[in-house]
């Protein structure tokens, strides 16, 4: 293993080389493109033997994509934002002809108005289209993940596609120290990709994305989603396992300064850097508050999560997407997952960070405020 300081973008990039994927196909767009022009390097001097396509647009990755996948092909492509919204049908297409493609996505907002910066709204967009989620904090996270990522979606248990997120700019062209794992430990780690369903062998004819009449529809959706459910044990010892190989843990959620925890704040990616640093802040002025840092976003980890507020007064959702005409999208889930609970703490939603806007401390002062007070609105806007 060596350590070596780069930029996230570029960790995903170093991943992608350790995976050796059979087809990469990519079209640039920011803040994603640092991640594919790395890789196209990577191929022109030699050291990573792939079959790099460029496209003449996000449409085009993704379609070659499914047609390198279905034929029994290991992939990989990246996006952000416009581009992952360009992809949608395919998206689908991917997901119900259960191909395990692996995405990486930076993070960034969608237009109109045209924004460059980050917030959740592209992925969350995609939330409901059969991919699994991933989310990295940092971008050792982004190299880690991206290996997670393969090692889950190819499960035959599973055979599900996959997003490994990483908020644009905020972590993607931030440069941090990374430990990169040899190519021998990768391998033990993550054998090569053998496919359950290919259509190259004309021995066994394979039928692919064909019509679905209304007396199949439901039962391949059903499928599809109890595949998706059966990757809970599929994550579960692919973290033991990653754990084990390269001495890094992993959950479906990150608990930081829970123990005693009367109010936390939930957070996904980059923010909880900066959460972490707020809760200690907080936490030298005696207040009892932590932080819920959700690494897996899809499977929903409902009983991580239900565990994990178990004993809280106040739980603060700080959401990057909103559901326009409703609230954040993430709020939506946490507070559906409590239906049913025996415990329900006050759940607050705030929105935040939207378009790239900073998230401050004082802010975060001021959601811990109102959590612990109870005062203010159940879904607040934080400029």
């Amino acid at each position: 293993m060596v350590r070596s300081v780069m930029e996230a973008s570029h960790a995903a990039s170093e991943a992608v080389k350790l995976i050796k994927p059979d087809v990469v196909a990519a079209y640039p767009i920011t803040p994603q493109t640092h991640i594919v022009e790395r890789i196209s390097e990577m191929v022109a001097d030699g050291d990573l033997k792939t079959e790099y396509i460029r496209v003449e647009s996000e449409f085009g990755a993704i379609s070659a994509l499914v047609g390198a996948a279905a034929a029994g092909s290991r992939t990989y492509s990246s996006t952000a934002s416009q581009g992952l919204a360009l992809m949608n049908e395919m998206l689908f297409v991917a997901s119900g002809m259960r191909l395990p493609c692996v995405m990486n996505v930076a993070n960034r907002a969608l237009s109109a108005p045209i924004s460059i910066w980050n917030d959740h709204q592209d992925s969350m967009s995609a939330r409901d289209i059969g991919w699994l989620q991933f989310h990295c904090e940092t971008a050792q996270e982004c190299l880690d993940l991206t290996l997670l990522a393969y090692k889950v979606a190819e499960d035959h248990k599973v055979l599900t596609p996959a997003l490994v997120c990483l908020d644009g700019f905020t972590l993607s062209h931030v440069f941090e120290p990374v430990d990169v794992p040899d190519q021998k430990t990768v391998d033990a780690y993550l054998p090569p990709y053998k496919p359950l369903h290919a259509y190259v062998d004309p021995a066994r004819p394979v039928t692919q994305g064909p019509i679905a009449f209304p007396t199949h529809y439901m039962e391949l959706r059903n499928e599809q989603n109890e595949a998706m459910m059966n990757s809970f044990p599929v994550i579960t010892q692919a973290f033991k396992d990653f754990a084990d190989k390269f001495g890094r843990a992993y959950d479906f959620l990150e608990l930081y300064r829970m123990d005693d925890a009367e109010f936390a704040f939930l957070g996904i990616g980059s923010e909880c850097g900066t959460l972490k640093v707020i809760v200690d802040k907080l936490r030298e002025k005696g207040e009892k508050v932590g932080l819920i840092k959700m690494i897996v976003y899809r499977p929903f980890p409902k009983e991580q999560l239900l565990e994990a507020t178990k004993d809280l007064k106040g739980l603060a959702v700080l959401d990057k997407a909103i559901s326009v005409g409703f609230e954040g999208v993430l709020f939506t889930e946490v507070r559906s997952a409590h239906y049913d609970s025996d415990h329900k703490p006050d759940l607050r939603n705030f929105i935040v960070g939207l378009g790239g806007r900073d998230i401050r401390y004082e802010h975060v002062e001021s959601i811990y405020e109102m959590l612990k007070s109870g005062k203010g609105k159940k879904i607040e806007w934080m400029y």
